[in-house]
């Protein structure tokens, strides 16, 4: 057996080590606050965002009625979007192009269309035409916006003067193995 005294390290000093740690930690999220106060002030996010309905900007608070069903304007998840309220009688108040393209720059979160052609897609080799639903806006995570079917259109009160989503111009032919070609 060996009993031999091996020598005591020298105390480690962490004091200093440690204040360069936390100055480093404070350095870094005083750097990283700005970014992010940046971001939420040209994002629209937060108090005061304004919600998208057909490109017109509308305040936080605001309520507009589409299709028979009243939305109004808030923040979910820190960023802009219309709640569905109760249903609304009378004329829309606000324009209804139609889901016809992309909804960024155009509707917030939570806004809600008839399906037009843009709408269309396949299962299998049958074409289902997007004008047979209401559809939504949602967000994914990464902030990108699509619409979403929502409801059957028969749901969606139409305004005695609207114009309604016609048939679609495609055919079942552009079905391939469930892609719209």
């Amino acid at each position: 057996m060996n009993t031999a005294t091996l020598p005591k390290p020298a105390p480690v000093r962490r004091a200093p080590l440690a204040l360069l740690a936390v100055a480093a930690l404070a350095a870094g999220l005083a750097f990283g606050a700005a970014p992010a106060t940046a971001d939420a002030r040209t994002s629209g996010a937060g108090v005061g965002a304004r919600c998208l309905w057909a490109g017109t900007s509308h305040p936080q608070g605001a309520t507009v009625v589409a299709g028979g069903q009243s939305f109004r304007c808030g923040t979910e998840r820190g960023m802009a979007a219309w709640s569905r309220g109760a249903a609304a009688g009378g004329k829309s108040t606000v324009p209804n192009p139609g889901a016809y393209t992309n909804p960024a720059g155009l509707f917030s979160p939570g806004a809600r269309q008839p399906g037009t052609d843009y709408n269309d897609y396949c299962v299998g080799s049958q074409l289902v035409e997007g004008n047979d639903d209401v559809y939504q806006v949602v967000a994914h995570r990464d902030g990108t916006l699509r619409w979403q079917a929502a409801a059957p259109i028969s749901q969606w009160q139409f305004d005695s003067d609207a114009a309604r989503p016609g048939p679609s111009w495609r055919s079942p032919s552009l079905c391939i193995d469930g892609n719209l070609t």
